[in-house]
This record gives C-alpha cells, structure tokens and sequence, in this order.
C-alpha cells in the first residue's frame, strides 16, 4: 500500500480500501495499491494546512518563487522517469506528448508563477491617498487541486497550473490524484517535499491523497478550513462539489464539460474545404480526442460543398486507427454519449462502436444532424463525447445558424472560419459580422480560422467560459497572472500605520518593479 503526504511526511493511510491503476495500453492492472482515505486523512491534511497557512501568508514573495523554480529543476532533472511512469499509466505518448509538450509546459507554468509572485503586480496594489485606504490581493487559505485523467502533469493536483496559482498567492495546497495515474502524482509530490524543504517552506505546504469517498470529498468542500478548490473533471462529480462548495460560501473553480463548436462559413469550404479538413481530423483525433478544447460540434451550411466536407471527414476518420483511450470509464463513455446523441435523432456516419486501436479504444466516430433537428433536441445534441467522436450540424441557411449558435451551452472555445480573399470573403465577413457576437458570449476564446486544441500559457489565455464549461467564467485555469487571482483575496488597509501595511502597499515600491495604481493612475514609482 503506498504512502501519503502529510505535513511534510509519508505516512500509512487511514484506509477505507484501496484500488489499482491500469495501463490502458494493454488493460492490466498495476501492480501498487493506493489507498482510498478515510476522513481522519482529510481531517489531518487540513489541519496541516490550515497550520502551514499562517506561515506562509507571512513568507516573502521570493522564498515562494524559490520554492516553484526549485521544484521546475526538479522536474526538468526528471523528466525520463516521470515520462515512462505517466506513459505506463496513461498511454500517452512518451514523445512527442509526455516529454516534448507537456512536461515542458509544466516546468513553464512553474516559472511562470514564480515571476509573478517575485513580480506582485498580479496582486493589483491599489493606494488612495485622500482616504487613506490601501488594498491589494493576497492569499486566501488552503486550497484542494483535483486533477483530471488526461494530463497527468499540466493539471496534476500537485504540479499543475492550479497548483502553482495556488502556491504563488501563498496558499498551501492539498492536491488530489486522479486514480488514472497515482503514481505519477506520488513522484511529483516526492519532488515537490523535496523542494519544499530544500527552501524552507512550511511542512504543510504541499499534500497528497489519492482517492476519497464521494460523501467525504463534499466534506470537505465545506469543511472551515477549507479556503478553494480547483477542480478539473467530469461535469456530475463536479457538480456535487460545487453544491457542497456553494452551500458554505466556498470559491470552487470547476472546469466541466465543452463541446467547443467550430462554425465554417461557405466562403471558407470553397477556398480551401480540402485544407480545412485535414486541420480538423488532426485535431479531432489528436490524442484520442482526450482535450477539453477538442472541436466536438461543427456546424456548416448545406450543400454540395458541404457535403463533400462531411465526406472528405468521413474518409479519413475510418482510414486512420484510434488512439489509445486513458481508462476503460473513458471508453464507456463513448459507447453511452454516441448512444444518447444517436436517441436524439443524430445519424450515425462512421465508427460508434468500442475497439479498434491498442488498448482501451473506440472507432473514430462522426454523426450527423440537420439544424432543425438539432433545434429539436438542443440539450441531448451538445451532450459531450469525450474522445475521438463528433457531430456535425447541418444548417439550412444563415438565419438557422443564427438558433443553432444561439442554443449552445457556454463552451471553452469558439472557431470561426471564413474566406479571406475575393467575393467569398466580402459574404463571410457578413455572416461574421451576424453570428460573431452570438458565439463570442458563449465561449471563453474566441478563435478565426484555427482549431482549437492547444492552449498557450500566456499572460492573454483565457481558458475558461459560460457554464458548464467552467464554474465561473470571469476566471481562466491557465494563464498568468489571471490565473492567480482565483485563489486570493482582496486585503483591504484603513488607515493602518505604513510599518504594519504590507510590502506592496507601502509608500516605497518593494521591488522597484511592481505596478500599482495611486491615486488612479498605474505607476511604478514610490509615493511621494
């Protein structure tokens, strides 16, 4: 039975029981158990962190930077032995996808957040002099990360973008595996300790449990000591923890589900349909599917064009092998949402049913419905298939278009593709110019001419958007230092004497380099 992280320590869990991972390349169980935690774990990492919480609020802003950058080395030292576990577990690619992207984004996330937490500008410092009232942003407690299946390092509870957010703003954090890959969130965790020893962080700082009881995790989702969550995962799971969330006046910034719809205007299939279409099938297929930014929902007109659109698609899925799937459950979903978007009136085109690559797999899946059908049965047409699938929707005209984008759930991601030279383009522009603004309230970014898997960390990101796509669509996960900004507080100063106020809101600027509003204008001076 492996170990967890508490208070800085490996220990023997409270155990209800106990699972396995998999290799879903071969569909074998591994051989390590991981415990499910009863609550005495939870209640002891809590304590933990409620502890570490009071020190670290007081720790400056460079030892958390030190901390981050130490354990990015860490990672970087690694990176071999963290590629061949999180492959084993996941089936993901050692290269280019483990090794050459994701554990490179990781390391970049890390320093990312370093940067802003030595930088402070993220905090916002505000100052009104004729008041005397100061504010600025600043750590809210501890905060639980649950990572999802399909990025075992991005978003892993104890190393993602949630993580370092977290943990630049001053907040311990409890991470929780995700059963797919335990064991890669254990050597993360055994980097991250070391890290954080190495620079003298609180024992606290950083935890690990791998699984707990449903009824325990909505525990402690209002539990007192809890501060926020992070979360990133299938949409009925995060529901539940949200409610318990909310119920006690929690922040939980959940993301969910997305369909990320791709609208393709007629002036784009008859300037490069052919071109168009080999950006979709890579994106569609990309990594069996497994992203929450995969272009799940394409609309396009009716027509010949079209149609030789849908064909073109149609040929390539079933002359390419499915990639492997994350986990069994994955599968499974598959065969359930092909069925439901099949109840709901959608035809069936090509795959749709399990099999057909190495491992855990489901045939490259495209169905088919009319605009008005889909109008029949918006709720059930946008239900998410997580994985190689998609539905193709249909419209009659341009008005029709204008109900369909008009009935989408909030999404991550919008795509618009238009002609961009000659005639073409100038009707386009048009029909542009009539669904842009419908798409662009329903999606967190908004995309032209570009499919929308991948997403950059960078300070404009915004990954993030309408329910159910997230909990909260004035947030983004990724990007700095927005991202930061989930997990703090606005600390406001009345009158308080300057040697009591914090470093960023005194009258000198502690670093020479922090932006700060005075007095309604954005400076980096000292005030004077």
């Amino acid at each position: 039975m492996q170990p967890i992280l508490i208070n800085g320590e490996w220990r023997a869990a409270n155990a209800s029981g106990s699972f396995q991972a998999e290799n879903p390349a071969t569909m074998e169980r591994l051989p390590e158990q991981y415990p499910i935690s009863a609550w005495a774990d939870i209640d002891a990492a809590l304590t933990a962190a409620a502890q570490a919480y009071l020190e670290l609020r007081r720790l400056p802003p460079e030892r958390l930077a030190r901390f981050l950058e130490t354990y990015a080395d860490a990672l970087e030292a690694n990176a071999d032995a963290l590629c061949a576990l999180a492959n084993l577990e996941s089936g993901l690619p050692v290269k280019p996808r483990l090794c050459e992207v994701e554990l490179p984004r990781t390391v970049n996330q890390l320093k990312q957040s370093a940067a802003a937490a030595r930088d402070g500008s993220w905090a916002l410092p505000t100052i009104d002099t004729a008041t005397k009232i100061r504010s600025c942003l600043g750590p809210i407690g501890p905060v639980w990360v649950f990572g999802p299946n399909n990025f075992p390092f991005a978003y892993n509870g104890v190393a993602g973008g949630d993580f370092a957010a977290a943990i630049a703003t001053g907040n311990p954090v409890i991470g929780k595996a995700n059963t797919c890959h335990p064991g890669t969130a254990k050597m993360l965790a055994e980097m991250a300790n070391g890290a954080a020893q190495a620079t003298g962080m609180p024992r606290g700082t950083v935890q690990l449990l791998y699984r707990t009881s449903h009824a325990d995790g909505e525990r402690l989702a209002g539990d007192p000591r809890t501060a926020a969550i992070g979360y990133t995962g299938g949409r009925s799971a995060g529901l539940s923890l949200k409610r318990a969330a909310d119920a006690a006046g929690k922040p939980m910034y959940c993301e969910l589900s997305s369909v990320n719809p791709v609208v393709i205007l007629p002036g784009a299939l008859a300037e490069r349909g052919a071109a168009i279409i080999e950006e979709y099938v890579g994106s569609c297929t990309m990594g069996a599917g497994q992203f929450c930014t995969n272009p799940g929902l394409v609309v396009l007109p009716a027509g010949k064009a079209g149609d030789a659109f849908i064909a073109g698609v149609v040929a390539k899925f079933k002359s390419l092998t499915p990639g492997t799937l994350l986990t069994k459950k994955v599968q499974a979903g598959l065969v359930e949402s092909a069925a439901v978007l099949r109840a709901a009136g959608a035809e069936l085109l090509c795959g749709g049913t399990p099999g057909g690559g190495k491992g855990y797999s489901f045939a490259n899946t495209l169905l088919k419905a009319s605009g008005a059908g889909f109008l029949r049965q918006p709720e059930k047409l946008q239900t998410e298939a997580f994985g190689n699938a998609a539905l193709f929707v249909v419209t009659a005209d341009a008005n029709e278009t204008v109900a369909v984008l008009t009935a989408l759930e909030g999404n991550l991601t919008g795509s618009i593709y238009s002609a961009k030279d000659g005639p073409d383009a100038v009707a386009d522009q048009a029909a542009y110019e009539l669904l842009e603004p419908i798409l662009r309230d329903k999606v967190g970014r908004l995309l032209n001419d570009k499919m929308p898997t991948g997403v950059a960390v960078c300070a404009a990101m915004n990954h993030g958007g309408p329910y159910p796509a997230t909990g909260h669509a004035g947030f983004t996960a990724v990007g700095v230092p927005a991202g930061l900004r989930r997990f703090a507080a606005l600390h406001c100063y009345d009158n308080v004497r300057p040697e009591r106020l914090p470093p960023l809101l005194r009258d000198a600027n502690p670093t020479g380099k922090t932006w700060r509003l005075i007095d309604g204008a954005w400076t980096l001076n000292d005030l004077k």
